[in-house]
């Protein structure tokens, strides 16, 4: 049989649709199927090079809308795709927003021998299918090259032809057409006229070793912890974490985790550190980061801070870490 690449649909602006062509701001996500977005596509065989097009549509919301149900309905049919001998590789169209926390998400649960094997590409766009100039039909032809490419491994995104690790990249725009950055990590490559240049390595396999100790038969998206994220800032006092520890309400559930977005290097207003305590000793895990775009939390010698450990991510990957962390956590009898 020949090698086929699987295009998933989630939705997102790259789906999205106005009521004009000039409008690229208010705009419904999620309107176009991925079959159509795919058949608009001139010259799609050619960059298929001779393997088979094979497309689902998982779901269709704005990004902003998911939560982890549907990293866990995504998740399991990426790995269906990737583990049949005749799938090159998965190319995922997604919306902008939350972007990250689901590549993320997918470079820590994929199974890592499928990711040593076959990539896994996401892409967006920042104006909608319905805009005059829309920059999602370039977007979809260059992840359809990147998933064509041999030796390509791994999560990647790309966008406006560069392509990032998809465990690294942050959206650092609100509507630029490449809003993404990798910071101090670089890009993979660029994808230029149909090929690929490569800058740096593959990105690695990196499933969570919380991911690897689940119990079996555990559905991870039904086992995921409630985890919040809470920034230090001016004036910051221990009000909002206590409302986070508070009895939750009925079929509200239970606060089991609290992550730290510090100021400079992973440090905390006096007042907040003080709540923060609080709901360590009532059982809450608290970890810490900075609310810094790049550089991650360094340890100090005299040890200040070191109560709550150190997750070197970014506030929102720090909490998908300690939600993976927490749901593989034994339970208690």
């Amino acid at each position: 049989m020949a090698e086929s690449i699987v295009f998933l649909g989630t939705g997102g602006t790259i789906a999205g649709s106005a009521a004009s062509a000039q409008d690229n701001l208010s705009y419904t996500s999620g309107r176009v199927p991925l079959g159509d977005l795919l058949a608009a596509l001139p010259g799609l065989p050619k960059r298929l090079g001779g393997r088979d097009l094979r497309h689902e549509q998982v779901f269709q919301e704005d990004s902003k809308d998911l939560d982890p149900s549907h990293w866990q309905v995504l998740g399991a049919r990426v790995a269906h795709h990737l583990d049949s001998p005749t799938v090159r590789g998965v190319v995922i169209t997604h919306g902008t927003d939350t972007l990250e926390e689901t590549a993320f998400f997918l470079a820590r649960t994929l199974p890592a021998l499928l990711l040593a094997a076959k990539p896994v590409v996401m892409t967006c766009a920042m104006r909608p299918a319905s805009s005059h100039w829309p920059d999602g039909p370039q977007n979809l032809r260059d992840a359809t090259v990147l998933a064509c490419t041999p030796g390509a491994q791994g999560v990647m995104l790309v966008c406006q032809g560069q392509v990032f690790d998809g465990a690294q990249v942050q959206k650092n725009h609100p509507y630029q057409l490449n809003p993404f950055d990798a910071g101090e990590y670089g890009l993979v490559g660029v994808v230029e006229e149909m090929q690929l240049r490569l800058l740096g390595g593959w990105p690695r396999a990196m499933p969570s070793r919380a991911v690897q100790s689940l119990p079996a038969q555990t559905d991870v998206g039904q086992a995921f912890p409630r985890v919040e994220i809470v920034f230090s800032h001016n004036g910051a006092d221990g009000a909002m974490v206590r409302a986070l520890c508070a009895p939750p309400l009925s079929g509200d559930a239970p606060l089991q985790g609290i992550v730290l977005a510090g100021t400079g290097n992973g440090t905390v207003h006096r007042g907040l550190e003080a709540a923060l305590q609080e709901a360590q000793s009532q059982g809450v895990t608290v970890v810490r980061t900075t609310r810094c775009a790049r550089g991650r939390v360094l340890p100090r010698a005299d040890g200040r801070g070191q109560e709550f450990p150190i997750l070197e991510l970014s506030p929102v990957k720090a909490r998908i870490e300690l939600m993976l962390q927490l749901a593989a956590r034994p339970v208690a009898t």
